[in-house]
């Protein structure tokens, strides 16, 4: 159940935002360029770090959601799913284990990061801008999940799967994803 009581039930993000639409748009442009923008980590990659980032917090809208995103940039959700269930198990291409054991540690125990973490993301072959991509969709994501959770967002894509607009869509299909939620909010808030 929500916790705003202007929200219906279940309350999707798009309900949330149209309802406070203030700084939304410029949030949608700065989730666009660091999700689909140009990066050393791949569209999908970026994505599976949005939906690990949302399954370690239990966050279930946004892991839903991102996870659609990222089945659609090529990430295969028997992945996504073994990530979650046993990490040190799941079948993670070597060169990507150690970015997301660093945004996981990032992710709950932040002041527990040492060097050999980064060293460990340097020595797989990754520059410093992918280290900052991985960084910054973590942070994104913890902030995203807990706006979602403290209002009570409850929208489950797991039990409305066809409920995602990227289902069954081509990546070229969602460039700029995140701006043109960001208007379609706009325009849901002009009433």
């Amino acid at each position: 159940m929500p916790f705003l009581p202007s929200l219906p039930d279940p309350a999707h993000l798009s309900d949330l935002y149209a309802r406070f639409p203030e700084n939304v748009q410029p949030l949608m442009v700065y989730t666009d360029g660091l999700l689909r923008g140009e990066g050393e980590l791949s569209v999908g990659e970026r994505e599976l770090i949005a939906t690990y980032v949302s399954a370690l917090n239990a966050c279930t809208f946004c892991a839903g959601a991102h996870r659609a995103y990222a089945e659609v940039f090529g990430i295969d959700g028997a992945l996504i799913d073994a990530l979650i269930e046993d990490f040190d198990n799941a079948p993670v291409d070597d060169k990507l284990r150690p970015i997301l054991a660093y945004v996981a540690k990032l992710n709950n125990l932040p002041s527990k990061l040492v060097a050999r973490d980064a060293r460990a993301v340097y020595d797989a072959g990754w520059s410093e801008a992918a280290l900052y991509e991985a960084v910054q969709v973590c942070a994104l994501f913890n902030m995203m999940n807990r706006i979602i959770e403290g209002v009570g967002v409850n929208f489950d894509y797991a039990t409305a799967p066809e409920g995602h607009h990227a289902k069954g869509t081509r990546p070229e299909d969602q460039t700029h994803t995140y701006s043109k939620f960001g208007e379609m909010i706009a325009e849901m808030a002009k009433g």
